[in-house]
């Protein structure tokens, strides 16, 4: 077993890298680094960035040089050019880095070469995908492999999943006695310009759906038994209902989240005897309006993306297809001001000396979890503030490297109060 190692070093000068700086979450990302600097290691931080094109990498730089009034930063961020498609590239650029901030999707055709080169050199790996065949997939593949190099392989780090997975543990935490249940209700909010989002989500949700099956063989290569169900069984609900939690219609959420939230669970389950959460996770969509047009968009994409030219159609015109909620040139700086998000979190167990295995649950929470505009706001937060916990608390962290979850790899940290301090809140209502 390697020692896991956090410190930058003449050999090794890099805290963080941003791979794939030059993307569209990438700009954002670099921004977010920028802005926080201070709080690293010692309150400095060294970082670069990283992607296939010089030219692009520098742009980059300048844009958020210009965003954040910080003319320095041309020159003082260093840029390293490398390419998913050569190997060599991505050795040597994580050997220069302790962590590398991976903003390089759709992660199922990108992802892995990163994660390789990590695992192999020693380097911690955070990304932001939402893709549940690509996080679980390399789990599979290279947990043992990362343990041994004493590497921290950190996926869904974005808002998919840190809100989530975080706030079932704060729950969780807030719980006087054995919490059992959660169910979730994910609203958002735009302002009078509407919002959207980069076509870079729009494809990993396209190319995910098409290759379901996939997903449904790896799963079945872990051989885990299912989770033990403390309490009463948590009801599944319909394809869409109107939630007297949040007033509004409502469908389950689609996303990494009950994945992700299931994969912590049964981790804390494993090493620390928890008792495992029940997790049900729903998205509000409003009212009439939108559910034909959700309806609608709903039925084109299933029976498109099972195709081969219907997935190219789908990629071709995201606006079209999605009701303008995807776009190629992605949401404006003016729309990611006016956009917000909520989670509710809803729980039920039982208070101590109940036992779970008598009778209905006999205490409720409720808790929030809001915060910024979620794809390029709040995603660039918890990923840097991910990156953050894990150079400042390396003795907080799992005891060995892996592959993990964020509620898995943080449970133990500072990283909600962290989060608590860039605008995501955590509290109890």
């Amino acid at each position: 077993m390697a020692m896991a190692r956090f410190e930058a070093t003449s050999s090794r000068p890099y805290h963080l890298v941003i791979f794939g700086a030059s993307g569209f979450t990438g700009q954002f990302v670099v921004e977010e680094v920028a802005r926080t600097v201070s709080e690293g290691p010692q309150g400095t931080l060294k970082w670069a960035v990283a992607g296939r094109s010089k030219q692009k990498l520098e742009k980059v730089v300048e844009q958020a040089a210009c965003v954040l009034g910080k003319p320095e930063l041309s020159s003082e961020v260093d840029i390293i050019v490398a390419d998913v498609a050569e190997p060599d590239s991505l050795a040597s650029l994580c050997k220069q880095a302790v962590i590398i901030l991976n903003c390089v999707g759709p992660y199922r055709f990108f992802g892995e070469p990163v994660v390789k080169a990590c695992v192999e050199n020693g380097t911690h790996h955070v990304d932001i995908s939402g893709e549940p065949q690509f996080l679980e997939g390399m789990q599979l593949n290279y947990n043992s492999q990362a343990a041994e190099n004493g590497v921290y392989i950190i996926g869904s780090c974005g808002f998919d999943s840190i809100p989530a997975d975080m706030g079932v543990l704060y729950t969780r935490d807030q719980f006087k006695g054995i919490l059992t249940t959660v169910e979730s209700f994910l609203t958002i909010k735009s302002g009078p310009n509407g919002g959207c989002v980069h076509d870079g989500t729009w494809q990993s949700a396209v190319y995910g759906f098409a290759d379901s099956q996939s997903l449904q063989s790896l799963r079945r290569k872990f051989n885990h038994n299912p989770l033990p169900i403390f309490g009463t069984k948590l009801k599944r609900r319909g394809a869409l209902f109107f939630s007297n939690e949040i007033r509004e219609y409502t469908v389950p959420f689609i996303g990494s989240d009950p994945s992700v939230v299931k994969r912590t669970q049964r981790y804390l389950m494993e090493e620390y005897q928890a008792t495992p959460v029940q997790y049900g996770a729903y998205a509000g969509i409003g009212g009439i309006g939108s559910i034909i047009k959700l309806m609608f968009a709903g039925m084109m994409f299933w029976l498109l993306v099972k195709f081969r030219f219907g997935r190219n159609l789908l990629i071709k015109f995201p606006e079209f297809f999605s009701f303008g909620l995807f776009s190629k040139a992605g949401p404006s700086r003016k729309q990611l001001e006016d956009s917000s998000f909520q989670f509710v979190f809803y729980g039920e167990g039982y208070t101590d000396g109940q036992d779970p295995s008598q009778g209905q649950p006999n205490s409720k929470i409720r808790t929030v979890v809001q915060g910024p505009e979620c794809g390029y706001v709040a995603t660039p937060i918890t990923m840097v503030q991910a990156a953050l916990t894990l150079l400042n608390e390396p003795s907080a962290l799992p005891n060995k490297g892996g592959v993990y979850t964020p509620g898995a790899a943080f449970a133990k940290t500072t990283l909600i109060d962290r989060l608590k301090k860039h605008g995501i809140q955590f509290s109890v209502i």
